[in-house]
């Protein structure tokens, strides 16, 4: 009804609902519980509650449709092997503390000759798993089935409930790098005028080194959204997301790189100058400007390569071009004073190229002509590879998308 709107924690709530992990959180459940009532319906009675199903339909239904398809086959040998296991040491020698040890000694040792990789500890876990529900070496088979049925129930779950998108989770990861080495610029500004105590600019040395760990937050965010957008059926063009989204965090890396660079040279510029200004007044005036500047293009950066809709990405486009145009403009006014600065006073000329040269580098790489360059290299390189591996494939997309390019794109 018009002018009827639902309570604040109903809307909470469905936002909620509507996000990845959410999302993931309650197809991981049903995917399971379908399983089990699958397993319940097919297997012949008397037999035990059949675990095993759910079990393998859990660790089937990963977070991507491309994991499910890629360690599938992986997770279910390995629960298959730890099924096989257990059944045979509870028909030699029952359950006890020692006979516990040795078969989960067993089952870690034959799961690396069985070519699980990273899913060795599953195949201990399915051993245990079946020692506690049943210690007859006539139930195996049924295990088998049941991880058959788990598997099975899994996979089929992922292809008609195609798994979330991890997209605007890895935008948001990016854009929070963003921010955070914009605050180091505005911060670097205001402590930029008079004396720079040497303590203070270690300090922000550190704080730049301790962005490589935040870009490895990312990077595993990043990897993550690029994973889910493979083989996904909701996403038409998971390529070009996938290369935007990577191309963008790469040069965010390199800026923070430089960035720690940079800071590096100011701890250098205060080691040297403990008892007088780190820069004359209106050389500090004009880089508090230029780093301003150059925070605001970082920003704008980084919302411009996580922005979706066309719209906002050409309006946050043209927000990065000002903020570049007004950094360069500055910073050409930054090293006129530092000149004749250093035409003055020699002392530290060659930390004022350094400063002057890590400055160029970062706008550099927020150029959004040399960023347009990148891109096309990149998906250029990826088309090359598709087709070099799977030429058939591509083939077969080319004649689809020449058939369907008068629909609709869908929006993620």
């Amino acid at each position: 009804m018009p002018g009827v709107s639902a309570p604040a924690p109903v809307i909470k709530l469905v936002q909620r609902t509507t996000e990845p992990a959410a999302a993931q959180l309650l197809r991981s459940t049903a995917a399971a519980v379908i399983a089990f009532a699958v397993a319940e319906g097919v297997l012949p009675e008397p037999h035990p509650a059949p675990l095993t199903a759910p079990l393998t339909a859990l660790l089937v239904v990963q977070v991507t449709l491309y994991a499910t398809l890629t360690t599938g086959i992986r997770r279910v040998n390995s629960v298959v092997v730890g099924v096989l296991i257990a059944s045979g040491f509870s028909s030699l020698v029952g359950l006890s503390w020692w006979s516990l040890g040795l078969t989960i000694f067993t089952s870690l040792l034959i799961g690396r000759f069985v070519r699980v990789n990273e899913f060795v500890p599953e195949v201990a876990i399915s051993a245990m798993l079946v020692l506690g529900v049943a210690q007859v070496a006539d139930t195996a088979w049924e295990r088998v089935f049941e991880t058959l049925i788990g598997a099975g129930v899994g996979l089929l779950f992922n292809l008609l409930f195609a798994p979330p998108v991890w997209v605007e989770t890895a935008g948001v990861s990016i854009g929070g790098l963003g921010e955070r080495m914009g605050s180091m610029f505005r911060a670097l500004g205001e402590e930029i005028g008079g004396n720079h105590p040497v303590p203070e600019a270690a300090a922000r040395l550190h704080e730049a080194r301790r962005l490589d760990h935040d870009i490895v937050e990312v990077d595993a965010s990043l990897r993550q959204a690029e994973e889910s957008l493979m083989l996904n059926p909701r996403v038409r063009q998971g390529m070009l997301y996938r290369v935007v989204l990577r191309t963008g965090l790469d040069t965010l890396e390199i800026c923070a790189v430089v960035l720690r660079v940079l800071t590096r040279t100011l701890t250098d510029l205060a080691k040297a100058r403990t008892d007088e200004s780190l820069f004359p007044e209106d050389v500090a005036v004009s880089l508090r400007e230029l780093f301003g500047h150059m925070s605001d293009a970082i920003e704008g950066f980084a919302v411009m390569i996580t922005t979706p809709i066309a719209a906002s990405g050409e309006e946050a486009e043209e927000r990065l071009a000002e903020a570049l145009d007004r950094s360069r403009a500055t910073r050409d006014r930054v090293a006129d004073l530092l000149l004749e600065d250093v035409q003055e006073y020699p002392r530290q000329w060659q930390l004022h190229g350094a400063l002057l040269a890590e400055v160029d580098r970062i706008l550099d790489e927020l150029d959004i002509g040399k960023r347009t360059e990148r891109l096309g290299e990149e998906l250029d390189r990826h088309s090359a590879e598709m087709h070099e591996r799977h030429p058939r494939i591509q083939s077969v997309r080319r004649r689809l998308r020449g058939a369907t390019q008068t629909r609709p794109r869908a929006e993620i």
